[in-house]
Parts: C-alpha cells; sequence; structure tokens
C-alpha cells in the first residue's frame, strides 16, 4: 500500500480525439433561487421569493456536460419523457457540444430534481421520478452498441432509476469492440458489472457491496479480491474529503483530497467518471487517471450545485500541483508557468551548461531569482554541450546537473534542451527577464533580442571572480 505519495501530476493530454459514449440515467437539475422573506405562518419553515430559475443537467448528463467540457468528443444515450423537462435538457446539453441520442418515452416524465435555494444555501429538495420502462432501457442498449464502434471509451453512470438495466450487455459490448470501460455504479451487486476495465464506487457503495473495513488497507484488501472475482481491470474508491484509493492490479495507491473551501458536492461524482473515462480513452495509466480525477473532483465541490470543469481548468490546476519546484519537462513547465502566471508571478529565465555548479553559479542564480517570482534555468543537453565545449565535456551526465541545480533553493523549475541555444524555450514560455551571468555582454546574449521585441528584460549580472568551470577542472588536471 503506498499511501500519499506526492508523484508527478500527469499532464492532460489533448482530448480533441478522444469519442466518450456515456450511457445513464438522465435528470434535470432545476434551481429556484430567492431573498428568504421570514417564516411562514402557516408552518415553521422559510418562505422564499423566488426569483431567479435555473437548470442544470444531472446523472449521466452531468456526466456528459464534463465530458464535453474536458474537450472530448461525447455521445450521450439516456431517456427522457416527451416533455418540457426533457427539451430543456437536449437543449442545455447541445448547447455544449454533447450528441444526444435519446429514447424519448410517451407518457413518461423526465426525472427532475427541483431544489430551492437561498442565500447560497439549499432549503429544500423535490425529485419528481418514476422507473425508465424496461422497453425503453433495452432500446437504449441497442443504440449504446451501434455507437461503441468508434468510442475510445463507454462511460456507465448507473443511477439505479432503470436506464442501465443490464450494464453486463453493455460492458461485453465495449470489450468486443476494444473499448476500454469506466462505470459509476449505485447499489446493484457488483457482479453486474463484471468486466469493466474500471469501477469507481463511491465509499458507501463500496461498503455495501464488500461489506464493513476497519482502515484503508482493509479498504485495498477488499477492492483486489472484488477486481479479480469480477475481472475489473482496476478500481477507485472515492471518499470524498478522505480523497481516494486506487487498486490497479496488485498496486494500491491512496491519494489524499486536494485542500479546497468545500462550497457544495453535488455532481462531484459525476466529474470524477468523467475525467477517469476521458483519461482511460486518451490512453493514460490508471493512477494518473485518478490523480487528474481528484483535481477535477476538488475543483467541482468548489462550485455551486451540478457544475462542469473545464479542460483548461483542469489543466492549471494540475499543473499548480505540480509548482512546487524540480526537473519537468518542456509540457510540464508549460502547465507551470500558465498556472503561475495566472497569478500574475513575474518569469525570470536563464541558462547555460552547469557542468560543475560553483560559487559563481550558485551566486548569479540567487541574483536572478530576485529578479522575479519564479526562475527557470534550462540546461544544455549531453550532446549539446559537448559540441559547444568539445567532446571531453560534460564532466557530468544531463540528470545529475539537473538534479544539483533543482536542489538550490533560489531554483524553481529546471528543463533540458537539446538545442545549441534555448532560443525554441524563450520562444514557448516568453519570460518576463532574461539573465545571463557576467561572462557575457548584452548583445552576446542569445535571445535578448527577441525578449526585448515583446517587452520582457534582458539583465546581465555581475561576474564573481575566480569562479570557472575550466578553471577549476584545469587545476583538477
Amino acid at each position: 500500500m503506498t499511501a500519499g505519495e506526492a508523484a508527478a501530476m500527469p499532464v492532460l493530454p489533448s482530448l480533441r480525439d478522444v469519442h466518450a459514449v456515456v450511457v445513464g440515467d438522465l435528470m434535470l437539475d432545476r434551481y429556484w433561487q430567492g431573498e428568504a422573506r421570514g417564516i411562514s405562518p402557516e408552518a415553521p419553515v422559510p418562505v422564499v421569493a423566488v426569483s431567479d430559475v435555473e437548470d442544470r443537467p444531472g446523472g449521466a448528463a452531468n456526466v456528459a456536460l464534463n465530458v464535453a467540457s474536458l474537450g472530448a468528443r461525447c455521445t450521450l444515450l439516456g431517456c427522457i419523457g416527451k416533455d418540457a423537462e426533457g427539451a430543456a435538457l437536449r437543449s442545455i446539453l447541445e448547447a455544449a457540444g454533447v450528441l444526444c441520442d435519446f429514447v424519448e418515452i410517451d407518457g413518461w416524465a423526465t426525472t427532475l430534481k427541483l431544489r430551492v435555494v437561498s442565500q447560497q444555501q439549499q432549503l429544500l429538495r423535490n425529485d419528481f421520478e418514476s422507473p425508465v420502462p424496461a422497453e425503453a432501457a433495452r432500446a437504449l442498449a441497442a443504440k449504446a452498441k451501434a455507437h461503441l464502434a468508434d468510442a475510445a471509451v463507454l462511460v456507465v453512470a448507473d443511477y439505479d432509476k432503470g436506464a442501465v438495466a443490464d450494464p453486463a450487455a453493455l460492458i461485453q459490448a465495449a470489450n468486443a469492440t476494444g473499448t476500454a470501460s469506466v462505470v459509476d455504479p449505485k447499489f446493484k451487486p457488483l457482479s453486474s458489472y463484471a468486466g469493466a476495465s474500471l469501477l469507481k464506487p463511491n465509499r458507501q457503495e463500496f461498503t455495501a457491496a464488500a461489506g464493513q473495513f476497519g482502515d484503508v488497507d482493509a479498504l485495498a484488501d477488499s477492492a483486489q479480491a472484488l477486481c479479480r472475482a469480477h475481472g475489473f481491470g482496476a478500481m477507485v474508491v472515492t471518499a470524498g474529503a478522505d480523497g481516494m484509493t486506487v487498486v490497479d492490479g496488485s498496486h494500491t495507491h491512496h491519494l489524499p483530497a486536494r485542500p479546497v473551501e468545500v462550497y457544495d458536492v453535488t455532481g462531484a461524482g459525476d466529474t470524477a467518471a468523467a475525467v477517469l473515462g476521458v483519461a482511460l480513452g486518451a490512453g493514460l495509466p490508471v493512477l494518473d487517471c485518478a490523480r487528474l480525477a481528484n483535481v477535477a473532483a476538488s475543483l467541482a465541490v468548489a462550485k455551486s450545485g451540478t457544475a462542469a470543469v473545464s479542460g483548461p481548468e483542469l489543466a492549471l490546476a494540475a499543473a499548480q500541483d505540480s509548482t512546487d519546484g524540480g526537473v519537468l519537462t518542456a509540457d510540464r513547465l508549460a502547465l507551470a508557468v500558465a498556472a503561475s502566471r495566472e497569478t500574475g508571478e513575474r518569469i525570470v529565465f536563464t541558462n547555460g551548461c552547469f557542468d560543475i555548479l560553483h560559487a559563481g553559479h550558485v551566486a548569479y542564480l540567487q541574483q536572478a531569482r530576485q529578479l522575479g517570482d519564479r526562475l527557470i534555468v534550462a540546461v544544455n543537453s549531453d550532446a549539446s554541450v559537448a559540441r559547444i565545449k568539445g567532446p571531453e565535456r560534460p564532466v557530468n551526465t544531463l540528470a545529475r546537473r539537473m538534479q544539483v541545480l533543482a536542489g538550490l533553493k533560489s531554483v524553481d523549475w529546471v528543463v533540458s534542451f537539446d538545442e545549441d541555444t534555448p532560443e525554441p524555450l524563450l520562444d514557448r514560455f516568453r519570460p518576463d527577464v532574461l539573465v545571463k551571468g557576467g561572462d557575457y555582454e548584452r548583445h552576446q546574449v542569445v535571445g535578448a533580442d527577441f525578449v526585448a521585441s515583446y517587452g520582457g528584460e534582458v539583465q546581465v549580472l555581475d561576474r564573481v571572480e575566480d569562479c570557472s568551470t575550466t578553471a577549476i577542472i584545469d587545476r583538477l588536471a
């Protein structure tokens, strides 16, 4: 069991080519909002003067809305009545880019959850619902099979309202086409979802299936046993403020919840299911999918009601979790820089070989860091150093040079480049300040004109005397 490890947050990949088919119980979440004007004389309840009515997708519809908001292509299958609520649900989803292939049922009402809200507090919820007719559920399953041929992932959002009457048939159809499947279950026996690529129960649903457990280790043991028994590829058990437990084969990890101010937990499970689905559909490992879902859920609970999380929003939040510093790839650094700029931070950039780190390097990096809020140090690859300095260099490998630099208090991020100059990185990150040590004149600083062209600054710092990598090497020789 690995508890609360601080492994690197994965980069959210492009989801443009990921097609997710979402199947499940559709709901319309309706909010009546207004000012509470005292207590009713008829009963000890508040009187709310409703001034605003807002409709939002709920259940599987909220999963689909999140999938589309994240940037993936989404086809949603579910059941609606031939009523105003069903029409409203379709309109909202289609406006968000969701392809809706619904079964419309005569004489059956679209599931509606009506909430009365005042001063950001939910006072009352009324549910208007009846089970989905069996023939409609069968028609829905037939539609799902037709859409799986070009899907990367099937997401089953089962709320036990009747739309997912036979989840095993859906999962078998996905497996037959090589489509990954993510299931957000309710209280059916877990054997109903046998063969799913990933199962995402919450703690209550897991306890109902597996019984009480004493601690996270006992939960992990039970989850592994269930995966073996029912052929699940992996399981992610969500536990709200206690984070997530990820079981993937014989490996188990616990991800603590991100520290955020919780506003409303409504729909956070839908958001997590959507992220798990699209990330798995994009080919990410299960643990990386869960890390991203954990971040997305933290964003969802900070919003009011059922709310979608966008792709850029998730990418920035994930990047902020990576901004504690260290060695980053250029892609991860791009996200970290974007997140830093969102908060108004000033980015400083410098580059070099840093073959043998000495006092001169340390002094100039300290000075560079004082010119802004974040310092990027770009380091020449081994091949690049050899081309510039000769075949005997570098003395230390790239990995070791970057590790030493990352250990300095003044350095926030370390990134490598294989070109002879850092100009491609300068073009990508566009730092506020470009810095070089005192061995250079300003006109010798590579990239100085480019940085100046967009309004950035170029600084050449004072030279520290008697400090030189070449001199150290000569002295050792």
